[in-house]
């Protein structure tokens, strides 16, 4: 019986220090929080007030999927718009990967 106890003793124990682990939240990034200032054919996209780049990736997303540009086999690619393909340099698909540096280009520093 006294075997029993020690283990039910050590499972609690162990219990316990995972819950304490999972406590400590991440902080966010101050660069990515910082507002950048997107210029005017990112702007026709996202709108002209300044936003930090995390808000600025979900508009996009937000209008892609709202227009439904994303390719409908391979999801990775979007097939860009008029107003889209101005951001991505006049090309008509872009991998999503690829597609953050094409936008980086089109902040005003």
């Amino acid at each position: 019986m006294a075997a029993k106890k020690k283990a039910a003793k050590k499972a609690v124990k162990k219990v316990a220090k995972k819950a304490v682990k999972k406590a400590a939240k991440r902080k966010p990034n101050a660069a990515f929080m910082k507002p950048v200032q997107p210029d005017a054919k990112l702007g026709a996209v996202v709108g002209m007030a300044p936003l930090p780049r995390t808000e600025l990736t979900k508009k996009i997303w937000v209008y892609i999927k709202k227009n439904n540009l994303q390719d409908k086999k391979n999801r990775r690619d979007i097939n860009a718009d008029e107003k889209l393909k101005a951001v991505f340099n006049g090309k008509s698909k872009v991998n999503m990967f690829e597609m953050t540096s094409l936008v980086n280009k089109h902040l005003v520093k």
